[in-house]
């Protein structure tokens, strides 16, 4: 594996640097990097990594076959200050659609739009077809509605791929 030297870009904080760092080890891999989240949760930091599979869920295997030589990478750089806990995992159903791949992967899905102020309908949030995107609007169908949303309106918009979850006919089944 070749050294990865870690910039400290302006801007470009811990999670941009991290992932600069697990692309090429995703990559390597065959997987989908997702998303690298660094945040406290109570008194703890943690490094999430979200991988993905283009022919589905990643398994346990993929998990640790990423952990291992991205531990090693963040040993040796030390990019991170303050002590951590490293995750990797799936991003799972109804994961949050935040990049520009993401929204253009679930073209004709339905998604889960939160508006963080009602919208003029008075509605709070949707779940519409996504038909298309820009970097800073989507267009989804709703309704046989179609709209535009300014992503600056909303709180997230994730896959609505957890419907199923909630429905009570399923806990019937």
């Amino acid at each position: 594996m070749a050294e990865v030297k870690v910039k400290n870009s302006k801007g470009g904080g811990t999670a941009a640097k991290v992932y600069e760092m697990v692309k090429p080890i995703a990559d390597e891999l065959g997987l989908v990097l997702w998303d690298v989240v660094f945040e406290k949760e109570g008194a703890y930091w943690y490094l999430r990594i979200f991988i993905d599979r283009d022919d589905g869920m990643p398994s346990m295997e993929d998990c640790e076959n990423v952990t291992r030589p991205l531990s090693k990478l963040l040993d040796e750089a030390d990019p991170i200050e303050q002590s951590y806990i490293l995750e990797v995992g799936s991003p799972g159903i109804g994961r949050e659609l935040k990049k520009e791949e993401h929204f253009l992967r679930y073209i004709e899905c339905p998604v889960r739009i939160r508006f963080i102020r009602e919208n003029e309908k008075g509605e709070k949030e949707i779940i519409a077809a996504l038909k298309a995107y820009n970097k800073d609007a989507i267009t989804v169908m709703a309704d046989g509605e179609e709209s535009v949303v300014r992503l600056s309106d909303t709180a997230f918009v994730k896959l609505a791929d957890d419907e199923d979850l909630f429905d009570e006919d399923f806990y019937e089944q």
